[in-house]
């Protein structure tokens, strides 16, 4: 009997999810949207919220409340804007440099390479992501050191050496390593969903290569490289371990500068105001891509 209402039940269920398909897409997404209200709109809010509190300088304690001092300071203080703009400027570089990257690694894993080849080389874009993040930046932290294994590669033979170890520079080379599978797999996966004839048309009416990837391939993939582009600019954005590690005086970025406000000083409200600046720029970022038409095909 019991089996036999839960069959009923259930072609009651899927009859009415037939008849008002609404209803059973709002029934299919409700839990995880109320997932995503709950823990990521809430934790948004929430920071948006405590920047604009204030902390007691005697007790240290928050003062909830409606102050824009946060801000004020962050505006005055050439320091923080000179963080900010190099924190922007790295991201920016680090993405650029990864569009470059991936393009040849995709295409040629996608269109050029065979069935084994192409597993050879979606491992070797895949492996660097099964070990450790600080791993991965300490390897380089020896490769580019003063007395490391690129100037030592170098004085043997006899070329100066770079000394570009705990720089900005260092700081964009660890950075584009770091984040490049997450662009070169959305351009890959992007390049994949072009129809071959496309291609063959293209030849076929006289382009040539360059022409052809300008005005055919280009357009058709840049939902993925705006993806992948999104992972790199906003991964690099929010890091703060890797300046730490590989940046040298007067690398910090963004998220440093939160860090020590939360774990040192406990200026809390100070590190959400100065938090809320990346989401801004991320903000702008994608409504930029939007305009551009790059998310019409997802």
């Amino acid at each position: 009997m019991a089996e036999h209402q839960g069959l009923m039940m259930q072609r009651f269920l899927s009859a009415f999810g037939w008849r008002h398909e609404g209803a059973a897409n709002a029934a299919l997404l409700g839990l995880p949207a109320i997932w995503f209200a709950c823990l990521y709109l809430a934790a948004i809010g929430a920071l948006l919220i405590t920047s604009f509190w204030t902390v007691d300088s005697l007790s240290g304690d928050l003062i909830p409340g409606f102050s824009f001092t946060n801000f004020q300071q962050l505006l005055a203080d050439p320091i923080y804007t000179k963080i900010g703009l190099r924190t922007i400027g790295i991201a920016a570089a680090v993405t650029i440099t990864d569009i470059v990257l991936a393009w040849p690694v995709a295409f040629a894993m996608v269109r050029l390479a065979g069935p084994r080849l192409r597993a050879a080389l979606m491992a070797m874009v895949m492996v660097p992501l099964w070990s450790s993040y600080l791993a991965r930046v300490y390897a380089w932290r020896l490769i580019l050191a003063h007395d490391g294994l690129l100037n030592w590669g170098l004085a043997e033979i006899g070329l100066p050496g770079l000394h570009i170890g705990y720089s900005n520079w260092a700081m964009w080379i660890v950075f584009s390593y770091l984040w490049l599978p997450f662009m070169i797999l959305p351009v890959a996966a992007a390049v994949e969903r072009i129809p071959p004839s496309l291609l063959e048309a293209s030849a076929d009416l006289g382009e040539h290569g360059l022409a052809t990837f300008r005005r055919v391939i280009l357009p058709m993939a840049l939902p993925g490289m705006v993806a992948g582009a999104i992972f790199t600019f906003s991964l690099t954005l929010g890091d703060y371990v890797t300046p730490m590690l590989v940046g040298g005086e007067g690398s910090d970025f963004i998220g440093n500068v939160v860090y020590s406000n939360v774990g040192v000083t406990n200026n809390i409200p100070f590190a959400a105001a100065y938090a809320v600046l990346p989401l801004g720029v991320m903000g702008v970022f994608l409504l930029v891509a939007r305009r551009m038409g790059a998310f019409d095909a997802l």
